[in-house]
This record gives C-alpha cells, sequence and structure tokens, in this order.
C-alpha cells in the first residue's frame, strides 16, 4: 500500500533581544534549501535574513497603501523633484 505523500516545513524562529518576541514561519523545503545556502555563502543568519525580508515587504505594502489612498481621495501625485527634496537625498 502506497503510503501519502506529505510536504514537511521547517520553522524559523525569530528572536528580538530587547523585547520577547518570536514569529515562526513555515518554509517550504526548497525556500529552506534556498535560505541555507544564502545563510552559509554570506555567513549572516538566517534570522538577519527573514527580518530583512519583512521589514522591506513591510515598507512595498506601506508605500502601495500610500498611493492607493492618495489615488482613491483624487490627490494630485507627488512631484519625483519634491520626494526628493523631503526625503533629503537633493544634497
Amino acid at each position: 500500500m502506497d503510503r501519502p505523500t506529505t510536504t514537511s516545513y521547517t520553522a524559523l524562529h525569530v528572536f528580538r533581544l530587547t523585547e520577547c518576541f518570536m514569529l515562526t514561519v513555515r518554509l517550504s523545503p526548497k525556500l529552506e534549501v534556498r535560505l541555507n545556502r544564502l545563510a552559509r555563502r554570506t555567513g549572516c543568519s538566517k534570522a538577519f535574513y527573514a527580518k530583512k525580508a519583512i521589514a522591506e515587504f513591510l515598507d512595498e505594502q506601506e508605500d502601495y497603501l500610500i498611493a492607493v489612498a492618495r489615488l482613491e481621495e483624487n490627490l494630485p501625485p507627488i512631484p519625483l523633484a519634491e520626494v526628493v527634496k523631503q526625503l533629503g537625498l537633493d544634497g
């Protein structure tokens, strides 16, 4: 009799030492291999890359939601030169 195939996942735990915060993420085997390979090649921890990926994703989503809100409120676009100035990138 054939046994049903199951997908195994690896849990990645992220800790913040200053506050007690833990996040468990289930990774597919393919992602686990990729993450392990990247961590080994760079000498950075898997938690480092998980935190970086989450932070970048949140930045992108927050920017997207701001843009959608501006469109829904029919606000005018902000010129690139103004954005550069507001971010202090014109120096």
